[in-house]
């Protein structure tokens, strides 16, 4: 038997549809709100892998199970719900960060970062990093250290991590 239009959009009872409807549009909601997050990143500090106006969801659940590790990319809660940092943590509680000539330190060692393709010639004294805070920086480090946002931070402020 052929179906019509009307019963393949609205089905055999339009009730049932509007309630399908509603239903669908509250869990998406609450999806949208309570787990992931849609951001449009603004911005250079996290490329190359991050590019200024991608769009990644954010899951919020990131941490509800895990702790922070290093080399993880974390969205940053600073000011506001809305406002949102990018970057990555390469200290965690306990750590001691430094830069010399450029270069990321941490414990007094050197760090390879893979993900680092823009030098910098940053230098600064020793900071450690305190009980639940971690270090963050972005990927991006060609511009001079005052143009960036990074440090320590306290981990309430991590929202999650991108979804990829």
């Amino acid at each position: 038997m052929a179906m019509s239009w009307k019963e393949l959009l609205i089905g055999t009872s339009w009730q049932r549809t509007i309630v399908r409807g509603l239903v669908m549009a509250l869990v998406t909601g609450i999806i949208f709100t309570q787990i992931f997050i849609p951001v449009s990143l603004k911005g250079e500090s996290m490329e190359p892998t991050y590019r200024d106006g991608s769009w990644l969801l954010v899951n919020r659940w990131t941490y509800r199970f895990k702790e922070p590790q290093l080399g993880d990319v974390v969205a940053i809660k600073l000011a506001g719900p809305s406002v949102l940092f990018f970057k990555r943590i390469v200290g965690l509680t306990g750590d001691e960060i430094s830069w010399q000539k450029g270069q990321l330190w941490r414990n007094g060692r050197p760090v390879a970062e893979a993900y680092v393709t823009f030098s910098c010639n940053w230098q600064s004294e020793p900071v450690k990093v305190g009980k639940s805070q971690v270090y963050v920086v972005g990927d991006n480090r060609s511009s001079a250290k005052s143009q960036h946002s990074h440090g320590v931070i306290d981990d309430y402020r991590l929202v999650g991590g991108p979804l990829w």
